[in-house]
């Protein structure tokens, strides 16, 4: 780990368009994450079933892979801007509808419902990653994409803390409607935030027809063993890995609290991710990047198998803040090499190609960890989760070799 340099070189929190793009992210996440944990103690107080939980991850990423890649590409060849703060306005009336099913106020079986309103939050986050992308390369110089990324982590991070505990919270000491209608206020702050971004977009890309576009941004990905490396490793870590989808299970079941403990424990992992984010942004990592990627992803997959041999409520959260530190590392390394390595004119793509391998892995993982609880038993799906993580890590040492030897300062 090297020092870095002094932070007055560039103050990235004295930059009004960073600390704008920052706010559009952290309201943004406070909207989906408040969404995320009330629609699980939502649906599972209707059904009792760990399956319809996993069904909610599905319900999402069916619609958001079939969607990236063109989202990808109207970032790049058409306004930034617009396609963040349009995300926005999907999502403040996806929370709207669920106030109004958990209202009453909408005929029929409130699941359908509420699986037809994720549908519309996986359209939503396709344009979320590749808008962000961009204007993040436009809005810092490229010598900073290494402590930029780290604040940025820890904004990322924070709203998955707060959000979490705030869902949990307005579940507990009010209603499931108000906690949807506190989402859609925090939706329109975030299409407010970066549509008031004051930034010169670039030229779109040269224009070329949609699939031809596409496919220059997959064979720069598949083409390029360090980028792959690393979305891969991210991919399959978080789609065995994951356990947070069964966390309202584990709350019913194991623990025996109630909605407050379901956010504690949503938020256990991004409080790990924030104070490791922080320090990384003080002292990014340099030298040896690769190994401690792979180091990193490692000691997540450890941490979620002892996560899921514990049966005591506080240890459990420990264990998912060890998590997150471990992701955490995961998660700046990841973003510095993708920023530092893709040219401009195709951040949007590679962006939405990145956020096909790491943001449908959650979902994925959300209904692969459904499914195995269903054929396994709760607790042993976990574990088997976490040693499948590890089983990851070995092969991608082992296929990426210019990977594990990546050094940042190699790619500056």
């Amino acid at each position: 780990m090297t020092s870095s340099t002094d932070s007055a070189q560039f103050p990235l929190l004295k930059t009004p368009s960073f600390l704008k793009l920052m706010a559009f992210r952290l309201s943004v996440i406070f909207s989906y994450q408040i969404v995320a944990v009330v629609v699980g103690w939502h649906i599972y107080q209707l059904t009792r079933d760990p399956l319809s939980l996993g069904l909610i991850g599905l319900a999402e990423v069916v619609p958001y892979i079939c969607t990236a890649l063109f989202a990808g590409y109207a970032v790049d060849h058409h306004s930034r801007r617009f396609f963040g703060a349009m995300a926005g306005g999907v999502l403040m009336l996806n929370a709207l509808t669920l106030a109004a099913v958990s209202a009453g106020y909408l005929p029929g079986n409130p699941t359908y419902w509420i699986y037809g309103s994720i549908v519309c939050v996986g359209f939503a986050r396709a344009f979320i990653g590749p808008s962000f992308s961009a204007l993040f390369a436009l809005v810092i110089p490229r010598s900073e994409f290494g402590r930029a990324a780290g604040v940025g982590s820890s904004i990322f991070q924070i709203g998955l803390v707060m959000g979490p505990a705030l869902g949990g919270i307005l579940v507990g000491w009010t209603t499931v409607s108000v906690a949807y209608l506190v989402s859609a206020g925090f939706a329109v702050m975030a299409a407010v935030a970066i549509l008031s971004i004051r930034v010169v977009e670039p030229p779109p890309a040269e224009s070329v027809p949609v699939f031809t576009s596409i496919g220059q941004g997959l064979r720069f990905v598949f083409s390029n063993q360090i980028v792959l490396g690393a979305q891969a490793l991210d991919m399959f870590a978080v789609l065995f890995g994951g356990a947070v989808a069964m966390l309202p299970a584990f709350i019913h079941d194991v623990y025996h609290h109630g909605p407050e403990g379901l956010g504690i424990l949503r938020a256990a992992p991004a409080v790990g991710a924030v104070i490791i984010g922080i320090v990384l942004a003080r002292h990014p990592l340099n030298r040896h990047a690769g190994k401690y990627l792979l180091m990193a992803v490692a000691g997540f997959g450890v941490s979620i198998i002892l996560f899921g041999l514990t049966a005591h409520f506080w240890l459990a959260a420990f264990l998912l803040a060890l998590s997150g530190v471990f992701d955490g590392i995961s998660v700046v390394l990841r973003t510095t090499i993708m920023q530092l390595m893709t040219p401009d004119a195709m951040r949007g793509r590679v962006s939405a190609i990145n956020g096909i391998f790491i943001g449908s892995s959650n979902e994925l993982g959300a209904f692969e960890s459904g499914v195995s609880a269903r054929l396994m038993g709760l607790v042993p799906s976990v574990i088997f989760g976490g040693t499948m993580t590890l089983a990851v890590v070995a092969a991608t040492a082992r296929l990426a070799p210019r990977l594990r030897r990546l050094h940042l300062h190699e790619l500056h």
